[in-house]
């Protein structure tokens, strides 16, 4: 039986499509394929990690597009093109409208780095998240993987994974620690278990 295809949407550097990409090559991805790299932004070094890789990458910029509709239009267009099955935010920095997660039910991840309802929702992004949680004073942080939906952070959560704050942490330093010890290992395990869940619906079907 067929894998779930699965589309990464990237902005940046792509070390959460990194940690995918070897999920998958070490068997912790096995019931889904990454089948396409989506990039935002023009050489993001995500799109060489996909090549490196052997992944199919198209890149979609918002500037090309009279609207945030037409570009949305764009992208799932190319998914539809290659079958995508399900998506997977990696850094992605673009709020997703209602009319385009509407369109993949329950079939949309993102990673955020905090244990939501923490630090989350619109304006919550890279440093910004570590900023506030380190500002705030809470001893505990993290990352969660939720479905994505109309509401930015607002998606059911999949899994959490808790990592400490130490004395002297700056948000650089949290960051790092928040990517090696929670996202990198939450993210490909939820993919694993929403394509999982996915195939076994697709095995129903038929």
């Amino acid at each position: 039986m067929s894998k779930t295809k699965i589309a990464v949407l990237v902005s940046g550097g792509g070390t959460n499509l990194q940690a995918l990409i070897d999920a998958q090559q070490s068997g912790v991805i096995k019931n889904g394929e990454i089948a396409l790299v989506i990039s935002n932004k023009e050489g993001a070094y995500a799109l060489t990690r996909a090549e490196k890789a052997g992944i199919p990458s198209v890149t979609i910029l918002k500037k090309s597009f009279a609207s945030a509709g037409e570009f949305e239009k764009a992208i799932l267009g190319t998914l539809r093109e290659h079958g995508i099955e399900m998506i997977v935010l990696a850094g992605f920095l673009s709020i997703l409208s209602a009319d385009f997660t509407s369109q993949y039910p329950n079939r949309i991840l993102n990673v955020h780095p905090s244990l939501i309802p923490s630090f989350c929702g619109a304006g919550f992004y890279g440093l910004r998240v570590h900023e506030a949680a380190l500002s705030y004073g809470v001893k505990v942080t993290g990352a969660t993987v939720h479905y994505v939906n109309e509401i930015p952070d607002g998606g059911e959560i999949i899994l959490q994974k808790a990592v400490k704050i130490r004395k002297g942490d700056t948000p650089e330093i949290l960051q790092r620690r928040v990517m090696e010890q929670a996202e990198w290992n939450i993210l490909p395990r939820a993919t694993e278990l929403v394509a999982k869940k996915l195939k076994k619906e697709r095995q129903g079907e038929k």
